[in-house]
C-alpha cells in the first residue's frame, strides 16, 4: 500500500537531514512515503513498514503504525488519519490513564481495542518512585537502569496484551492499525520489537526503530527536562545549574541497552524470540505464518 496524500501530510522529517544514527534512511527514501506521519498533536506517530527482513523480504507500508497517545490531535490530524484510512487503534493505557489524559481523537468509525498494560502503581514499586519524581523533579530514587528493567518486566507482564495486539492485526478488516501507550516508548516500544522480530526484521533495525523516538520526541523531551529541572531546583532549594540531571535524562533519552534488555530477557527465559512467540504469547504456527503473509512482501 502506497500512501499518496495531499499537501505535505507525509514528509521527510528533520531526523534525516540531521543524519541521525537512529533513523533508517533506506526505509524512507522515496517522495511518496515517509516513515514519520507528521501530526500537530502527536510527534511519535510512525509506520512500521519498510524494514527489510533477514530473508530479503520487506514489511509492507501503510498497514501497521506505532504512536504515542492521541487525545491532543487537532482536526487536521484526524483528517490525516482518515486519509491513511486508519481502521483500528489498540490502546495500552489503563482506565485511570485515559481518565487523566482524555480519550483518543480519531476519525469517525475507527475501531478501538483496549488492552491495558498496568504498571501496578501503589505496590511500592519503582513506578511509584517515577510517578513521584515526575511531580517533584527528584529522580534520585529512580535508578539509571529503570528503562531496561521496565522492558524486561513487560516481556512477561504484558504477554496477554501483546498476543492480543498480534491477533487483532491478523484480521484484514482491522487494517491499517495503530497501537500506542502514553509516549509510544516503553509499552509500545516493546510491542514494536516483538512484532518486527516476529516478521524477521534483524535486531539492529529493531534497535534503530526504537531509538527513533529520541529524534521525533526531541522537542518534547527538552521541554519536559527543563520543567523537571526547574521543579527539582525549587524543591531542593538550589539553582537550576546545581540539579543532578543524570537519572532524569536517563529516563527520557533512550539508549540501545533499554530495548536490548527485551531480547536479553526473552532469550534468558525462553531461549529465543521464536520460542517466546509460541510458548510465551501462545501463538500458533498458523498465526505466525498468517502474520508474515499479512505484513511481508
Amino acid at each position: 500500500m502506497t500512501l499518496l496524500v495531499s499537501g505535505s501530510i507525509l514528509v521527510l522529517t528533520s531526523c534525516q537531514s540531521e543524519k541521525s544514527s537512529t533513523f533508517d534512511e533506506t526505509a524512507a527514501s522515496t517522495t511518496t512515503w515517509q516513515r514519520h506521519v507528521e501530526l500537530e498533536g502527536q510527534s511519535n506517530f510512525r509506520d512500521l513498514g519498510g524494514y527489510k527482513t533477514t530473508d530479503g523480504k520487506t514489511v509492507k507500508k501503510g498497514l501497521i503504525f506505532r504512536t504515542g497517545e492521541l487525545p491532543e490531535l487537532t482536526e487536521s490530524d484526524v483528517e490525516i488519519l482518515a486519509e491513511i484510512q486508519l481502521k483500528t487503534v489498540v490502546n495500552f493505557l489503563t482506565e485511570n490513564e485515559i481518565a487523566r489524559r482524555g480519550p483518543d481523537k480519531l476519525p469517525n468509525g475507527t475501531k478501538q481495542i483496549s488492552l491495558p498494560i498496568d504498571h501496578n502503581p501503589g505496590d511500592g514499586s519503582l513506578i511509584d518512585e517515577l510517578i513521584a519524581a515526575r511531580k517533584t523533579g527528584d529522580f534520585s530514587k529512580v535508578p539509571a537502569d529503570f528503562n531496561p528493567e521496565v522492558h524486561r518486566l513487560l516481556t512477561e507482564e504484558a504477554k496477554q496484551q501483546y498476543a492480543g495486539l498480534i491477533r487483532a492485526s491478523l484480521d484484514p478488516e482491522n487494517l491499517p492499525l495503530a497501537f500506542h501507550c502514553s509516549h509510544g516508548v516503553h509499552r509500545t516500544g516493546t510491542a514494536s520489537a516483538i512484532i518486527l522480530g516476529a516478521l524477521g526484521v534483524p535486531w539492529e533495525s529493531i534497535r534503530k526503530d526504537y531509538l527513533l523516538s529520541n529524534t521525533l520526541r526531541a522537542t518534547e523531551n527538552k521541554k519536559r527536562l527543563t520543567q523537571l529541572r526547574a521543579a527539582a531546583a525549587k524543591n531542593q532549594g538550589i539553582s537550576v545549574e546545581e540539579v543532578d540531571t543524570t537519572n532524569m535524562e536517563a529516563f527520557y533519552i533512550l539508549q540501545p541497552s533499554y530495548i536490548d534488555a527485551t531480547l536479553d530477557e526473552i532469550e534468558k527465559q525462553y531461549g529465543s524470540l521464536d520460542k517466546y512467540l509460541r510458548k510465551g504469547l501462545g501463538l500458533s504456527d498458523e498465526e505466525l505464518t498468517q502474520l508474515r503473509h499479512q505484513f511481508l512482501e
